[in-house]
């Protein structure tokens, strides 16, 4: 990677990022370097995994430290990060912010420079590829929690971000639908993808997995043999 703004090879970097919020160390001195397509991000609650997570949409800046996603600086370039990165999460109630289905999708694509009917081509186009077409005028409180998931999940992908961020995605779900989610960002999605997990079997389909505790990352591997080394320290 050149490292110049706009180059988006898929390479995700942080050298030595510290956060600190209301006087207290997050994340210590996060260093890493990532071009994986499929990422996850494992550890204890508290270990400072979702903190990661935000700092690769702006949503949370460094305190000291650099952290590029994609050639981007995510302290100096808040929004050209966030309009290349989309981000999931836990609860799709905190994300989804229209009445009805087909208006939430199309609030992602205010401000892209679309026309209106172009806007609500594309916003018809994703909600077929993700099975929610027949609920477009539906209000969104009324749907299950899986449908809300994908729902939040499709107005991510309207974007057609370069990189998404997942946080703990299936964590309110039911078997089924966690399952079905775990397709989708494992198997289905054409781009980079960051799944912040307590699904150790989720986490064991990516290419490569982060293991934080107490703010730092500890481990950086293989997710096969870094998961079981996780799972015995809880035997």
């Amino acid at each position: 990677m050149s490292g110049e703004p706009g180059d988006t090879g898929g390479t995700i970097e942080l050298d030595q990022v510290t956060v600190e919020l209301d006087g207290h160390r997050i994340l210590h001195d996060v260093t890493v370097h990532l071009d994986q397509r499929r990422i996850a991000v494992i550890g204890a609650n508290g270990s400072g995994k979702s903190t990661f997570a935000r700092v690769l949409d702006g949503l949370v800046t460094p305190t000291s430290g650099t952290a590029r996603v994609h050639g981007w600086d995510v302290s100096r370039e808040v929004k050209r990060v966030r309009a290349e990165v989309g981000f999931v999460f836990t609860n799709p109630d905190a994300q989804i912010l229209m009445p009805t289905v087909a208006e939430d999708v199309r609030l992602s694509l205010r401000g892209s420079g679309l026309t209106r009917a172009e806007i609500a081509e594309r916003a018809a186009s994703v909600l077929e590829a993700y099975g929610l077409a027949a609920h477009a005028d539906a209000p969104a409180y009324r749907l299950s929690g899986g449908q809300k998931q994908l729902l939040a999940l499709a107005s991510v992908l309207v974007r057609e971000p370069k990189l998404v961020v997942a946080d703990e995605p299936t964590t309110l779900l039911d078997l089924g639908n966690a399952r079905r989610i775990a397709r989708l960002l494992v198997d289905e999605l054409p781009m980079q993808t960051v799944i912040v997990t307590h699904d150790l079997e989720l986490a064991a389909r990516c290419d490569v997995a982060l293991r934080f505790r107490d703010g730092r990352l500890d481990e950086v591997g293989e997710p096969g043999a870094l998961i079981e080394r996780y799972r015995r320290e809880f035997a």
